[in-house]
């Protein structure tokens, strides 16, 4: 169950959204950009985390929650939990850049869809949170669902550096890509948790 600080830090994190959104072509933004980009471009370490944020293997990743979620407890407000977080996170990330339409970095065999929000950044971010809240739910507030959320942060930062490290990204794309990932979870942990209630309340009630 989220705490009130989760609300909170997403109050934050779509402030830092709409604060990049509104300001990336300025000095200040491109210094930062440049900043990141030698700081992390081309670590080979880094560029490695890629592949678990690509798009087929979130999809899996996404198919394989809604079956164990099935299988296991017939959870469907779980299965509309995680459609909503990867599934329509997805969309949110697709509808935002074809709206901002900012160019990719510059460089050979560059990709041709837009740049902001990074959608690895974002996704893997909303895949990985996903899995540990699950976790989570699951075991308690223990041990192990603690050391899944740290595996899940590391993750997700990691996958994000990735795209500076690979130049397929500008920095601000990708901390864009965070704020704006873990503010829609907030959001779907939100819904997901005010269903649940009303639903038991029902069953309750007959």
């Amino acid at each position: 169950m989220l705490k009130p600080w989760n609300y909170i830090l997403a109050g934050v994190t779509f402030f830092i959204f709409l604060a990049l959104l509104l300001s990336f072509d300025s000095e200040c933004i491109q210094q930062l950009d440049n900043t990141l980009a030698e700081l992390f471009g081309g670590n080979v370490f880094i560029t490695a985390f890629h592949y678990i944020g690509d798009t087929w293997f979130v999809i899996s990743i996404g198919l394989l929650l809604l079956i164990v979620l099935w299988l296991k407890e017939r959870n469907y407000h779980g299965m509309i939990f995680v459609l909503l977080t990867i599934a329509a996170g997805n969309v949110l990330n697709q509808l935002v850049k074809k709206w901002i339409e900012r160019p990719r970095p510059e460089i050979v065999d560059q990709l041709s869809t837009f740049s902001f929000p990074s959608g690895h950044a974002m996704l893997s971010l909303l895949y990985l949170f996903t899995i540990a809240y699950l976790v989570e739910e699951w075991v308690g507030n223990s041990k192990k669902s603690r050391i899944v959320w740290v595996i899940a942060i590391i993750l997700s930062f990691l996958i994000g550096l990735s795209r500076i490290a690979e130049s397929r990204h500008f920095g601000s794309d990708v901390i864009a890509g965070w704020s704006l990932g873990y503010t829609w979870f907030v959001l779907c942990v939100f819904w997901y948790e005010q269903s649940k209630r009303k639903f038991n309340k029902l069953i309750n009630n007959t």
